[in-house]
């Protein structure tokens, strides 16, 4: 029977990050995946030659001596990674009903911007912008304090969280702006939490909107490359990444987490697990609700996930950049109630209608030069749905069914719709289309319900009420987009914690200082800043395409 010090149930950043940290560290790691790919809702995967990645659409921080740059150097991946920044410009697009309004990069920029859209509203902004960072700033602040003096005065170094915290992002807009549409672009961002202004947490929001302040970057190959390079530092440092391995049991023994067991009956033995899969997988599915305590079960049943989604995967043989398109996101709204399109995708039958009323919009051969081939343009066009609202069909072993096809193509098309009012004719165009179902949600990346972050970010299960990383059984640790935070940023950071725990130290003692280390950053909007091996590796796709299809 094997035996290793840790063993890493599921292989998202979070889970990457954790046997980074440990493997550097002298353990001996096994990381496993169910999935034929690692990365979780970071991997990418190929379709009709094609990359797609599901979960990865930008990054924020990723600037020299910015927070998600130095994470990437201080846990020695840097060196193999590449970003490309997007449209400096407009790296998001609003386009809220007949109405577009850009989002610059730097925070002077977007409030000078919103300010020339909406004179009226100048003051109004730059307090909303200034409030929004001084939240984000403070909340990162609270857990470095430490000693007496430090705590005891954190109300006077926290105030504007400690004044706003308890607000929905709704109410918080409203009391600083008054245009709707205005209103409308500061909220437009809840879709990178997954709920709605007028439930969502607003710490949560200011959080996401300034981690994006400096712009938006996307990484070569998209998620996966982000995960190649995590995935080798594993082994780089003498652990092992295993895909196609299903985790169906933690192994508990004198209430210690001991090891795990496969589906196919395969135990393998461990000083401590570390799950990066959601509580309810990790508590419920794989160790038993005999093995918990009451309060622990209570927790559980209360808890609620975030959103899951509709995502369609598409490749357009045409020119799409004549149709105004760029590096940026693209962000659709029917009109400016961002609240009601949340709760209409939530609520109503999502095969009804002709358009979605919101969805995001994702580029990925214009954010990823890299990627393209001259030709073909590859898109991620997601919506959300409650996964309560979505048929069961043949349950998730089979649901593979003629009535799930035809569920499919009824998206698709309603998709198709919105995407005709930026592209026209584009079903003229279409290479290939292919949707991504709850369903695929639940069977690729193991999430309850198909969910996309996690718990649901709002007030009570975010911060002091989310699940932390050590649990209640001793040698068990979890890490993930239901600890710490979510995202690409937030779910690696809490790795890096879990980590921490394990190796009882601080988390500023696995983030290693390297001068060897350095993020290559490019300009997706401007060619002539590439270096040669890019120009080349694009050209090589290109000439590999011409060839393929010659053939």
């Amino acid at each position: 029977m094997e035996k290793f010090d840790t063993i890493i149930i599921g292989s998202g950043v979070g889970g990457l990050a954790t046997a980074i940290c440990l493997a550097r560290a002298g353990q001996k790691v096994l990381v496993l995946e169910q999935h034929y790919v690692p990365g979780g809702w970071s991997h990418s995967f190929t379709l009709g030659g094609q990359k797609f990645s599901p979960g990865v659409h930008y990054v924020g921080l990723i600037d020299e001596g910015q927070s998600t740059n130095e994470l990437y150097r201080g846990l020695g991946v840097a060196n193999d990674m590449v970003f490309f920044r997007m449209n400096e410009k407009a790296y998001e697009h609003c386009l809220i009903g007949n109405e577009t309004i850009d989002m610059p990069q730097g925070i002077e920029n977007l409030r000078k911007s919103l300010s020339e859209r909406f004179p009226k509203e100048a003051k109004n902004i730059a307090e909303y912008l200034t409030l929004v960072q001084n939240v984000s700033r403070e909340l990162q602040l609270m857990p470095k304090l430490k000693g007496w003096w430090q705590k005891i005065t954190v109300p006077f170094r926290t105030k504007n969280f400690g004044k706003f915290a308890l607000f929905s992002v709704k109410r918080v807009v409203d009391w600083h702006v008054k245009d709707p549409l205005l209103k409308a672009v500061l909220n437009i961002q809840s879709g990178d939490h997954g709920v709605s202004p007028n439930r969502g947490c607003f710490p949560v929001h200011c959080s996401v909107m300034s981690h994006y302040f400096d712009g938006g970057f996307y990484p070569m190959g998209g998620g996966g490359g982000i995960v190649k390079a995590m995935t080798n530092a594993v082994k780089r440092h003498g652990s092992e990444v295993r895909v196609k391995q299903n985790v169906s049991k933690i192994l508990i023994e004198n209430k210690k987490a001991v090891g795990v067991q496969l589906a196919d009956g395969t135990k393998i033995l461990s000083d401590i697990v570390v799950s990066n899969a959601d509580p309810t997988i990790t508590y419920e599915d794989l160790i038993g609700k005999e093995h918990l305590s009451k309060r622990l079960v209570k927790k559980l049943e209360k808890t609620k996930y975030s959103v899951t989604s509709l995502i369609l995967f598409l490749t357009l043989d045409v020119d799409v950049t004549q149709f105004g398109l760029d590096s940026g996101n693209i962000w659709m709204a029917k009109d400016e109630d961002l609240d009601k399109h949340f709760e209409q995708l939530m609520t109503e039958d999502c095969t009804e209608g002709d358009k979605f009323p919101a969805l995001f919009i994702s580029c990925t051969t214009l954010k990823d030069p890299a990627s393209f081939n001259g030709r073909y343009h590859n898109f991620e066009i997601v919506t959300y749905v409650d996964y309560d609202n979505i048929k069961d069909f043949k349950g998730l072993e089979d649901y593979h069914c003629p009535e799930y096809l035809e569920f499919k193509e009824k998206i698709t098309q309603k998709f198709l719709n919105n995407i005709e009012t930026i592209i026209p004719n584009v079903r003229n165009h279409i290479v290939q289309a292919e949707l991504g179902t709850p369903k695929t949600n639940e069977f690729y990346i193991n999430s309850t319900k198909g969910n996309v972050y996690g718990t649901e970010k709002t007030l009570n299960q975010v911060g002091p009420f989310a699940f932390k990383n050590k649990t209640e059984i001793e040698n068990l640790y979890l890490c993930g987009a239901s600890t710490l935070s979510h995202g690409v940023g937030g779910a690696t950071h809490s790795g890096v914690n879990a980590a921490a725990l394990i190796l009882k130290c601080s988390t500023d003692d696995l983030i290693v200082e390297d001068p060897n280390q350095k993020l290559r950053i490019y300009d997706a909007e401007k060619p002539k800043t590439w270096p040669d091996w890019v120009h080349t590796k694009r050209s090589d796709k290109v000439r590999t395409f011409k060839e393929i299809k010659a053939d």
